[in-house]
């Protein structure tokens, strides 16, 4: 039966996420976030019996989901790991005619207390979406120079608090460790107070110390020149964002590999590298009946780029 969060996880942009794969039967495809299957099953569904998807997550929770449900399959492969490593995977080698990823936090994770990526319970204060490895949330705030926590919540969060946060989590440190997701939220309202009606106060700093904590930006990056390397001409990046830093790292991907002169307009031009991607349409939005039945949808971009020979 599943579970509670589960039966929660509605699948951001489905139809148009995978429409920009332009899936055909007997093509090969991978989902890099297979998170609860929604966007993969939507998938399987248009393959046929040659065809081949492979699914990928960092978090161990996914991809029991992942194996109880297609490890049957025999057009199904499974691997635990982040899709930055999509390369290093032997059934990647041949070729993918697409590559869908779904970034950022999962509602499964959002929803999990005890995961501590959520500021609306008291949990440890972990944020990993791979527990198996890698430092806590708590970890870095134990370590962590001022400066260095600052840079986080300013970077990543784009908290206008950033140093004050900081040096109050280094003076609460200094007593006893910030373990608790309560503790950490409890001392950012302190500082910021209920500044903007409808928003948490610790949203910002929630958000960017699970982007550090799971190097989110640096995976993409190596995730998307993977991606490229591994796709066939003619195949499709589908690619949702659901914050600005990862949807301009995306646009700048699509961007700086489509073959466009370079450069400064006080500068003479760049030559342009031979193009290999070229965007297929404009960023695309959650409908207004998306958003209305899943609220979570609301920050989502798609953007669906096509390799090139």
């Amino acid at each position: 039966m599943a579970t509670s969060s589960e039966l929660r996880h509605i699948p951001v942009m489905l139809t148009e996420a995978v429409e920009g794969l332009a899936v055909r039967a007997g093509g090969r495809y991978l989902d890099g976030t297979f998170g609860r299957g929604g966007h993969a099953r939507e998938v399987l569904s248009r393959l046929g019996p040659d065809g081949r998807l492979l699914l990928m997550d960092r978090d161990p929770t996914a991809i029991a989901t992942a194996q109880a449900e297609f490890a049957g399959d025999p057009r199904v492969s499974i691997r635990h790991a982040n899709f930055s490593t999509l390369g290093e995977w032997d059934e990647t080698a041949a070729g993918l005619d697409g590559i869908l990823l779904d970034l950022g936090v999962s509602s499964p994770q959002l929803d999990e207390a005890a995961r501590g990526f959520s500021f609306m319970a008291d949990a440890p204060l972990d944020m990993r979406m791979d527990t198996t490895q890698g430092e806590s949330a708590a970890d870095f705030l134990a370590h962590a120079d001022e400066r260095e926590i600052a840079d986080v919540l300013w970077t990543f969060g784009d908290e206008r608090f950033s140093r004050k946060i900081a040096r109050a989590i280094v003076e609460r440190r200094a007593e006893q460790p910030i373990t608790r997701t309560g503790e950490l939220a409890a001392l950012i309202e302190r500082i910021v107070g209920r500044r903007e009606p409808g928003k948490n106060p610790a949203t910002r700093s929630f958000q960017a110390l699970r982007i550090r904590v799971n190097r989110e930006l640096d995976s993409l990056q190596v995730g998307l020149n993977a991606a490229l390397d591994r796709l066939n001409v003619g195949g499709r990046l589908s690619i949702i964002s659901f914050h600005s830093l990862e949807d301009r790292a995306v646009k700048l991907f699509i961007r700086d590999h489509s073959g466009r002169v370079q450069g400064s307009r006080r500068g003479p031009p760049v030559a342009a590298a031979p193009a290999r991607l070229a965007a297929v349409g404009k960023a695309q939005f959650p409908s207004d009946a998306e958003l209305e039945a899943n609220p979570r949808s609301r920050s989502a971009v798609l953007r669906v780029a096509e390799k090139l020979s």
